[in-house]
């Protein structure tokens, strides 16, 4: 995913205390998932900066 700093920052990618990984919650439809495990998708367009401070922003 060339686009983006990679799935490290994103807010998708959380970690599964049961399977002890970290695993990326966005569900990704038929296409999509075919690109990806191609290799052929440029940039993910689910990705979100993971901005644990974005709420408190808001509320100042």
């Amino acid at each position: 995913m060339a686009d983006n700093p990679g799935c490290e920052s994103c807010s998708h990618y959380v970690y599964n205390e049961y399977y002890e990984c970290y695993e990326c919650l966005v569900d990704l439809d038929e296409d999509e998932f075919a690109k990806f495990l191609t290799g052929t998708m440029t940039s993910c367009p689910f990705y979100e900066h993971d901005d644990e401070y974005k709420i408190v922003r808001k509320q100042n």
